[in-house]
């Protein structure tokens, strides 16, 4: 005969023991599920990586890239590097690229962060009217204007310079949206104690909040880096010494010009192209995780 307080006990403890181990199993899958997805997203995104790295030292593709697409060498080598640089002056065309992207980042880092400072905490008469029209030419794309602005650096005799990529630059709508969503976190009684004891606004921003924006500024370097070294319809347009050339277009132009195509030289050259990127992503990744941790600060 059963005992009736064991039987009661049983009754009144299952239903929270069968929900608690219900739960942790529907987070299990959870979890379980979400790797799967996020492993097989990252296979998809590095396969093609990894096969223009691995072909990159394959001597018997130099002629052509053989199909199906093998993922291992069959002749493994480093000649393909050794033509690349000797075929390619990828040093000159790399500094090139970080003489333009270095310029192009300073001039659109400084006009990001010195309006979006204004529109944030100076809230001036028609400040939102500025950002509106500012993140409205992000609605244009640069194909309708290239024209316009190849015309007008012709006309003031600026092609063929790098001020023909610094000046453009002054426009970075993108960055001042994200200066002053990162600026607005910020609060605003460090700008009034600056104030009282007697800094200037140029003062304040970069003696007070400058320092606390090395997060959004990490994250538009690497934003404005990517789109500058890997750009090439604007170089196409505006160089014309092949002294002057960056990484990109020296890259197309070596493969243009080439009536055999030489894919494993190609893709050493590429694979070399992508280091500066790879690398600078290191150094700030850290930096772009904290952005997005101070993005809910509150005053």
């Amino acid at each position: 005969m059963s005992n009736p307080m064991t039987i009661t006990n049983l009754k009144m403890e299952d239903p929270k023991s069968f929900q608690g181990k219900s739960l942790k199993k529907s987070k299990l899958i959870g979890s379980f599920t979400l790797l799967v997805v996020l492993l097989l997203g990252s296979l998809i995104m590095i396969i093609p990586f990894l096969w223009m790295l691995l072909t990159s030292f394959d001597w018997a593709a130099r002629l052509n890239i053989p199909f199906p697409p093998r993922f291992w060498p069959k002749d493994f080598s480093t000649r393909t590097y050794e033509l690349a640089f000797k075929n390619i002056p990828m040093l000159k065309y790399m500094i090139n690229s970080a003489v333009i992207s270095i310029g192009v980042i300073f001039v659109s880092m400084m006009s990001a962060l010195l309006s979006g400072y204004a529109i944030s905490k100076l809230r001036f008469k028609g400040s939102l009217i500025v950002l509106v029209l500012a993140l409205s030419t992000m609605m244009i794309p640069f194909e309708m204007t290239m024209i316009p602005q190849y015309l007008l650096f012709a006309k003031i005799k600026l092609l063929d310079t790098y001020w023909a990529f610094y000046l453009p630059a002054l426009n970075y709508a993108f960055g001042t949206f994200l200066a002053k969503s990162f600026i607005d976190q910020l609060p605003s009684t460090l700008r009034e104690a600056a104030i009282i004891d007697g800094a200037g606004e140029f003062r304040v921003f970069f003696k007070v909040y400058f320092p606390l924006c090395i997060p959004i500024i990490a994250t538009m370097t690497i934003l404005q880096f990517l789109g500058v070294w890997n750009d090439l319809l604007w170089p196409l347009l505006a160089l014309k010494t092949p002294d002057k050339y960056t990484i990109q277009l020296g890259l197309a132009m070596f493969t243009y010009n080439k009536s055999q195509p030489l894919p494993s030289i190609i893709m050493a050259a590429t694979t070399v192209s992508l280091i500066p990127v790879i690398t600078l992503y290191l150094f700030l990744q850290k930096y772009i995780v904290e952005s997005i941790a101070l993005s809910g600060i509150k005053q």
